[in-house]
């Protein structure tokens, strides 16, 4: 996987940019570091960081789940002067639309509807819910200025709050970025339906009991 490829073109030449690698042996300790060092930005309105820590374990667990790979890649960035947060996952792996094809409901869908069909609700290759990217359709409308899912020669992306699918250059496995706004406060349970509380779930493990009892 070329890591450079991914920094020139989703990031700013001059960001603070974390690398992190990730597999099945260390997958919950990255996840824990990332989150924590993105929770010290206290610039990072909290509420964006509790939906956005649901969904990004979420991908880091489907590279691991769906991709053929036994490992990924997540790159992070964070810059104060715009509020702006980047999150990058890639694995260079099967990819979504042969992932898809693995479930006989979806073997004769073509690229570009594969890539429609892996934002929407329980759609799997049967190896999961289907609820990861679909969460992180929602947080990305509530949220980003920025928002892709690159695959094979296509890439799902954002326009004017409106999910598109255009044909692109070609990255063997599955890339998702998200640029989120982090001065706007949003409702992090709509993220995830109410299926499960994400609130809570994020206080619990990345605030202690002071912090938590200072934000009421």
């Amino acid at each position: 996987m070329n890591i450079k490829t991914l920094i020139d073109k989703y990031f700013d030449k001059d960001a603070n940019i974390t690398i992190d690698a990730f597999d099945f042996d260390n997958i919950y300790r990255v996840y824990q570091r990332i989150i924590s060092k993105l929770s010290g930005h206290f610039e990072i309105e909290i509420s964006v960081m509790q939906g956005l820590s649901y969904c990004f374990y979420e991908i880091l667990d489907n590279v691991l789940t769906h991709s053929g790979k036994k490992s990924g890649v997540a790159i992070t960035s964070f810059c104060p002067d715009n509020s702006a947060l980047k999150v990058l996952i890639a694995d260079d792996g099967i990819g979504i639309y042969n992932s898809l094809r693995q479930n006989k409901e979806f073997e004769s869908i073509n690229e570009c509807d594969a890539l429609k069909f892996c934002i929407k609700d329980k759609v799997t290759d049967g190896k999961g819910m289907g609820f990861g990217l679909y969460s992180t359709s929602i947080l990305a409308k509530k949220a980003a200025i920025r928002f892709e899912i690159k695959s094979g020669e296509n890439k799902l992306c954002l326009k004017d709050n409106e999910i598109v699918v255009e044909s692109d250059s070609n990255w063997q496995g599955t890339i998702v970025f998200l640029e989120l706004s982090t001065n706007n406060e949003i409702n992090p349970n709509e993220i995830v339906s109410y299926r499960t509380d994400c609130i809570s779930q994020y206080n619990e493990s990345f605030i202690d009991n002071d912090k938590l009892e200072k934000l009421w």
